[in-house]
């Protein structure tokens, strides 16, 4: 796997700063998470597709010197910029550049895993989540948060232009190898690995353009729409179109955005 392809939005420093917006806007959610799964001090934790490495440096805040995080990503760029983030901070991080059916994980090494919208793009999640679940210790956690239903992204007051964009590019997600409603798959997938589902979570984000959750939709439409143009699911005009009506919106103090509504899913190895 090349840089170029690492991320379907590219691992550019462009993409680093849509990323460390993005984990703002979900941050609170993440914390929810590893505290539902009693993530604690001392603890080994694996942050699966961690990309530059925003969860992990909190998850390292929370295990603490006696715990340690392993950050896996396929980006490289990613992989050297949390490298980076470990020396400046002092932190318990293993940071593995690897594509995960590569990495090599030691049996009943992990007390958890969390995961953030890597299982959407890969066409083997089951053997993935496996491969995790032999390295959990018994009792161990996984947590992950994945889409349900990405079509329940939508725009008020409507605009056709701007419908257009995000179709083009949950029609884009649709026809790529993984599954991005994969989400809803989980809890059946752990059941079938034999692992106990102890809770799932539906979270939304409804955004105003007054809210900082507006600027995650917004970096995203201005990252990907032109991409979509290279691809041939829109064409230069379309974009032109749909980010004028974007910006008009904004204006719009009574405009809203729901953002693709996600799920959590905590399962533990028995």
């Amino acid at each position: 796997m090349n840089e170029e392809n690492a991320y379907i939005l590219g691992t550019d420093q462009e993409e680093l700063h849509r990323l460390g917006l993005q984990h703002q806007v979900w941050a609170s959610e993440a914390h929810k998470g590893w505290e539902l799964a009693g993530f604690t001090a001392g603890q080994t934790i694996l942050d699966l597709g961690c990309g530059p490495g925003f969860c992990t440096k909190e998850l390292a805040f929370v295990v603490g010197n006696s715990g340690k995080v392993i950050g896996v990503d396929r980006s490289e760029h990613f992989i050297k910029f949390l490298d980076s983030i470990n020396a400046q901070y002092g932190l318990q991080i293993d940071a593995l550049h690897a594509d995960f059916n590569d990495m090599v994980l030691e049996p009943n090494s992990l007390d958890g895993m969390y995961c953030r919208w890597a299982m959407a793009w890969i066409p083997n999640v089951k053997e993935v989540l496996e491969k995790v679940m032999t390295a959990l210790k018994p009792g161990g956690k996984m947590v992950l948060h994945e889409y349900y239903d990405w079509s329940t992204h939508q725009i008020e007051p409507h605009n056709d232009a701007v419908a257009k964009a995000i179709a083009a590019c949950l029609k884009s997600f649709k026809e790529q190898e993984g599954e991005i409603d994969i989400g809803r798959q989980l809890p059946e997938i752990f059941e079938d690995l034999g692992m106990k589902v102890t809770s799932k979570r539906l979270m939304s984000k409804l955004a105003t353009p007054d809210n900082l959750v507006w600027q995650w939709p917004k970096s995203f439409y201005y990252s990907y729409f032109p991409r979509l143009v290279d691809s041939g699911y829109l064409l230069g005009e379309d974009v032109k179109l749909a980010l004028e009506a974007f910006e008009s919106l904004s204006k719009n103090k009574s405009a809203t955005l729901f953002c693709p509504i996600l799920i959590e899913v905590i399962a533990e190895k028995k």
